[in-house]
């Protein structure tokens, strides 16, 4: 008696996906709700080559494969895929025809709050409002997806190719994001990875608010309107990025305390490589700031930042800093590069037998009065600069690097991602679309 018992037993705890099946649904007007209806957990629908029609609801554990032949059709309603259950993967699907709704967020795949440990990989997702929705699910995977989103607005109109909010534990990675609002926009969702994706022809590449605790990292945001706006976030980690040939700025952090950014490369922007708008107790360390209009402008307060062994090429203004204290750019007997800064070492120990200040009482005056430009080649204004620079006392308070680096750190870029910047720099894509201003508020400060 004794061992009917203990088989009973065994079955009842088995695993569900001891049972799965691997089901063919056939491209015809039905099959895949049918086969979604009569799927056992654990179950794997490959979807057949052709068009599948949707809106779908996943509420149950299983797979949704088209192997990269199969298409799903929302005939623009709602969200294509909505998926409410648990454990759920959906992979090489084609999905499109979303809805046009912004207020329920029409999406080609959207992650609704019951949903947990979700997989989506390796789908195209074309023309939807929205890409892929991560609302309220909790350690949802979206990986080496091709979402490409809708011009058919105005960019502030459009949607975002990646939405998370209120989902802690995403992992966001080697997704191909282009056209649409925001790349990857980021809400009030902390303890996220967000990783090795490209994006292109955005608004913002990566816009992050209220993310605590996360991970920015290798990403690149090519000829964007701005690359990585993070903001009122705590304890995040932004390391080897790339902005490139974005319009305005490369890196901007908001009401940002202790981040990390580390291993950036930012070149081409037109406005700043790095704006710090009240933004405390941050390190920036070993990134490349070149070709921008500024290389870091900081305000607003932002105090407690180090600011060492990072890279200052070329850019028109190095620094803009308004303030009226001395602020030491240098740490542990380490500054930084400045291609601007005449210097030598007779030692030979790399770092320059000089100090560096990238500004002067000159630069004060014309961020101030932009109209005492017209006077920059005149013989008063150069006799002041001279004057500045033989008797330091006349300088007023800025930044001041006292272990100026002799040599730049290098960013290798490849083949395939400066051929998309040489793109993106000679025949932008925001400069032939129809588009408001979008430049964040504070630009302006």
């Amino acid at each position: 008696m004794l061992r009917p018992v203990l088989i009973v037993l065994a079955l009842i705890f088995l695993p569900l996906n001891v049972f799965a099946a691997t089901r063919s649904v056939p491209a015809t007007n039905g099959a895949l709700a049918s086969a979604i209806a009569g799927a056992a957990p654990g179950d794997v629908l490959v979807l057949e080559p052709g068009q599948h029609q949707g809106p779908v609801l996943l509420d149950k554990p299983i797979t949704l494969d088209g192997q990269n032949k199969a298409t799903l059709n929302g005939n623009e309603t709602g969200s294509v895929i909505t998926i409410t259950g648990q454990d759920i993967t959906v992979r090489g699907l084609e999905v499109i025809g979303s809805g046009s709704s912004h207020e329920t967020i029409d999406s080609g795949i959207q992650l609704e709050r019951t949903a947990a440990r979700i997989l989506i990989e390796e789908n195209r997702l074309l023309g939807n409002l929205y890409g892929v929705d991560v609302h309220g699910a909790r350690n949802a995977t979206v990986r080496a997806n091709i979402i490409v989103g809708r011009r058919d607005h105005r960019m502030n109109s459009r949607g975002n190719g990646i939405y998370i909010w209120n989902s802690p534990g995403t992992l966001i990675e080697e997704n191909d994001i282009q056209y649409g609002r925001d790349g990857i926009f980021v809400n009030t969702s902390n303890r996220g990875t967000f990783r090795n994706n490209l994006m292109r022809d955005l608004r913002f590449a990566v816009h992050y608010m209220y993310a605590h605790d996360s991970e920015v990292s290798g990403n690149i945001s090519v000829g964007n309107h701005l690359g990585f706006a993070l903001m009122y976030s705590k304890r995040i980690t932004v390391r080897d990025n790339m902005s490139l040939a974005d319009r305005d700025q490369g890196l901007m952090l908001n009401y940002t305390n202790n981040a990390d950014l580390v291993g950036n490369l930012v070149r081409g922007t037109g406005e700043k490589c790095l704006f710090l708008y009240n933004a405390h107790r941050n390190l920036v360390s070993d990134n490349r700031f070149e070709g921008c209009g500024i290389g870091i402008h900081f305000t607003a307060g932002s105090e407690s930042n180090a600011i060492t062994g990072n890279a200052f090429v070329a850019n028109q203004t190095q620094v803009k800093y308004v303030g009226t204290r001395d602020v030491e750019w240098s740490f542990d007997g380490q500054g930084n590069f400045w291609s601007d800064h005449p210097a030598f070492d007779l030692d030979g120990n790399g770092i320059a037998d000089s100090r560096f200040r990238p500004n002067d009482l000159m630069d004060h005056i014309l961020w101030s009065q932009p109209a005492a430009g017209m006077l920059l080649g005149s013989p008063a204004v150069q006799l002041i600069r001279w004057s500045q620079a033989h008797f330091p006392a006349t300088l007023p308070g800025g930044v001041i690097d006292s272990y100026p680096l002799m040599e730049p750190l290098d960013i290798p870029v490849s083949d395939k991602i400066a051929t998309l910047e040489m793109a993106a720099r000679t025949n932008p894509v925001w400069l032939r679309e129809r588009t408001e201003d979008v430049s964040d508020p504070l630009a302006s400060h």
